[in-house]
C-alpha cells in the first residue's frame, strides 16, 4: 500500500470510530434526559397533622387533638418542585368539605401548611385531602378533635 492510500485508510477508520463514539454519547444523553424529566415530577415527601409549625418543621404530630389547642395544622413538604405549582388542602369534617385552601409551591423544593381554628362544634372525625391542581389525591391525613 502506498503512503497516501494508508493515510486515507487511517483517516476513514478514525472518522468511523469517531462517529461510533459520538452516537454512543448521544444515546447516553438521551437516556439521561428522559431519566431527569421523570425525577423532576412534583413529589410529596412529607405530610403531617400537628399542633404547630416552627422553622418549616411540624411540631407535636398527632392524630387526636384537644379542643383546647384552638387550632390544628396540616403540614406538607415537596421535593422536587419542578415549576411554580398550586396544590390544595381540602379539609373535610364528617365527610363534608369544610374548607379548601390553595397553596402555591415554588421550585426547587417547598414546605407549606394550612390550619383551621377549632370551634366547639368541630369535635369528631376530620381528614385533609392533599391534591394537585387536577384534583389528584397526593395524600390523605386523618385526625380527630376531642374535648
Amino acid at each position: 500500500m502506498k503512503r497516501k492510500d494508508r493515510l486515507l485508510f487511517y483517516i476513514i477508520i478514525l472518522l468511523f470510530v469517531g462517529f461510533f463514539f459520538y452516537s454512543l454519547v448521544l444515546a447516553q444523553q438521551k437516556e439521561d434526559s428522559s431519566g431527569t424529566s421523570f425525577s423532576k415530577k412534583l413529589t410529596l415527601t412529607q405530610a403531617a397533622m400537628c399542633e404547630e409549625v416552627k422553622k418549616h418543621t411540624p411540631k407535636n404530630r398527632a392524630v387526636v387533638f384537644s379542643m383546647n389547642l384552638g387550632r390544628v395544622f396540616c403540614y406538607t413538604s415537596f421535593d422536587p418542585v419542578p415549576e411554580k405549582t398550586i396544590i390544595y388542602h381540602n379539609w373535610f369534617y364528617r365527610d363534608k368539605l369544610s374548607t379548601k385552601i390553595n397553596l402555591v409551591l415554588h421550585p426547587p423544593r417547598y414546605t407549606t401548611y394550612s390550619r383551621i381554628q377549632l370551634r366547639e362544634t368541630d369535635k369528631g372525625p376530620w381528614r385533609v385531602e392533599i391534591t394537585d391542581k387536577r384534583g389528584n389525591i397526593l395524600n390523605i391525613q386523618r385526625f380527630s378533635v376531642v374535648d
